[in-house]
């Protein structure tokens, strides 16, 4: 066979070889863990994203994250140094009074729910009534809200994308556990949420941020609700973004 003509066949054969299906990998790779959850991974990079589980959960404090994106996209990333002190509390300690005063700040349930359409998040709603931490969204929402965060695809300022990941890289010890147990780089920037349901006792435990693996920056959400307790979801999630951030870096790298 003449050089050029294996060279054609060789393309060709390249050309249509099937695509990898990142969401089958992701699934196969977690769908043998114990407990209701849902995990969403991208590369932004590569332009290359999967998901598995499409269900609602209430987000806790990773609604803090949206919060501060929503007030920052609000103000044009002008903050009184009263929010600025009160960001850094809210993303960093996971305080719930500057949450409250931040939340009213950006609109209530209404400037949220704007400030997400703007954000692409198609499965986000805010809760009512004041209670934020009840807002429900999804696995693949958390990473199109984390899109807008870490990359240029956003309706956010460079400087305001820039000064809320620099409060999700400071969360305190003790509050840094989830998504980062999949991390390669030691300097994870994330944010968690944890919450007991009052008429189940049980445990809503999530996690959502940025991680280095196998000299990437992934961006990686996993929401969970249902277990027995706080320590349990966490061990949860972080087998969960372990298991999903492996598989996915083994398809393309």
């Amino acid at each position: 066979m003449p050089v050029a003509a294996s060279a054609a066949t060789s393309a060709s054969a390249v050309a249509s070889a099937p695509a990898v299906d990142l969401d089958a990998v992701l699934g196969a790779a977690v769908s043998g863990l114990v407990g209701h959850f849902a995990v969403a991974v991208t590369d932004p990079a590569a332009g290359t994203d999967a998901v598995w589980g499409e269900d609602s959960f209430v987000t806790a404090s990773i609604v803090k994250v949206d919060i501060l994106a929503a007030l920052l996209l609000r103000t044009g990333g002008e903050l009184t140094d009263g929010q600025r002190s009160a960001a850094a509390l809210m993303i960093e300690q996971s305080d719930n009074d500057a949450a409250t005063a931040l939340f009213e700040a950006a609109g209530g349930a209404s400037g949220l729910d704007e400030a997400n359409a703007a954000f692409g998040l198609t499965a986000t709603v805010a809760g009512t009534d004041g209670y934020w931490g009840l807002t429900s969204t999804t696995a693949a929402d958390q990473v199109r809200l984390l899109r807008a965060v870490f990359t240029e695809d956003s309706p956010l300022t460079s400087d305001s994308r820039t000064y809320l990941r620099q409060l999700m890289g400071q969360v305190v010890d003790g509050q840094d556990w989830g998504v980062s147990a999949a991390d390669q780089g030691g300097a994870a920037q994330l944010k968690n949420g944890w919450l007991p349901r009052t008429s189940t006792g049980l445990w809503v435990v999530n996690s959502i941020g940025r991680i280095d693996y196998g000299g990437r920056e992934l961006l990686v959400s996993v929401v969970s609700d249902g277990s027995a307790t706080q320590e349990d979801g966490i061990a949860l999630v972080e087998s969960v973004a372990s298991a999903a951030v492996r598989a996915f870096a083994s398809t393309h790298g």
